[in-house]
């Protein structure tokens, strides 16, 4: 176990030292090292405030390997940045893209393993499933082949990075959205496929068709994913009664 400021600390830590290693290997610039800097910052206050929250003093093992793929998403987060400025380092961003998904499959696996399942851990490896996935897709939807593709294409890619912050969004407004959800694996398995053709596309190794096919697997499964979760919110909602009031007792009326 590793105190929640010590475990924030040493990432913040490595950040840097991922993002010299990039500068290092891929000339990643200014910009990166900016973007880089400011998500892992982000990421701190957010896990810090969210432990507080529910009142998590440690990390346990699969959170610290949950808050390294956060640390390599904030890698690949500035790699994204610095391809708007200068040439894209393709093979550094599918790199390091790569090993945050592999390490998605570990850290639930080692939770379980040691019994330190917990509300923080499942809702920050949620979260950054969602980052990584949001900006993979800012990278793809920006790339040749899909601007190539058209604008629908592009709308598309986006829409896969963008989901679980709109359904997020949409609880804002619809209280009933916001109710816990039941467990499903078939969520794991749809995130890792999204990811996983958002890396391959990210890639540029196949023909446009084989990547285009990709991107359509992914944003069928998250619409399927998404909408089954909206339908069952809405058949679970809470129903507001239709009777007519009963008309009360004088003793029981309130005066509030």
């Amino acid at each position: 176990m590793v105190e929640v400021r010590d475990g924030l600390s040493a990432g913040l830590a490595a950040l840097a030292g991922l993002l010299a290693l990039l500068q290092a290997t891929a000339d990643l610039g200014s910009l990166g090292w900016a973007t880089g800097l400011l998500c892992g910052i982000v990421l701190a206050v957010a896990a810090a405030r969210s432990a507080s929250n529910e009142r998590v003093e440690t990390f346990g093992p699969a959170d610290l390997i949950t808050l390294t793929r956060a640390t390599l998403s904030c890698g690949v987060a500035a790699l994204v940045a610095d391809s708007f400025v200068r040439d894209a380092a393709a093979g550094a961003l599918v790199v390091v893209a790569t090993l945050s998904l592999a390490l998605d499959a570990v850290d639930g696996r080692v939770a379980r393993a040691t019994g330190t399942v917990s509300r923080f851990g499942g809702r920050l490896d949620g979260e950054a499933d969602a980052f990584l996935m949001l900006v993979l897709s800012v990278y793809v939807g920006g790339s040749a082949v899909a601007r190539s593709a058209g604008a629908g294409l592009v709308i598309g890619v986006l829409t896969i990075g963008m989901v679980r912050y709109l359904f997020a969004m949409a609880g804002w407004v619809l209280p009933w959205m916001r109710a816990q959800l039941p467990p499903r694996y078939w969520r794991k398995v749809v995130t890792a496929t999204a990811g996983m053709g958002l890396v391959f596309a990210a890639a540029d190794i196949a023909s446009p068709e084989a990547t285009y096919a990709a991107l359509g697997v992914a944003m069928v499964m998250l619409a399927e994913s998404f909408g089954r979760d909206v339908w069952w919110l809405w058949r679970h909602r809470p129903r507001e009664t239709t009777e007519a009031p009963r008309e009360a007792s004088p003793a029981r009326v309130s005066l509030r």
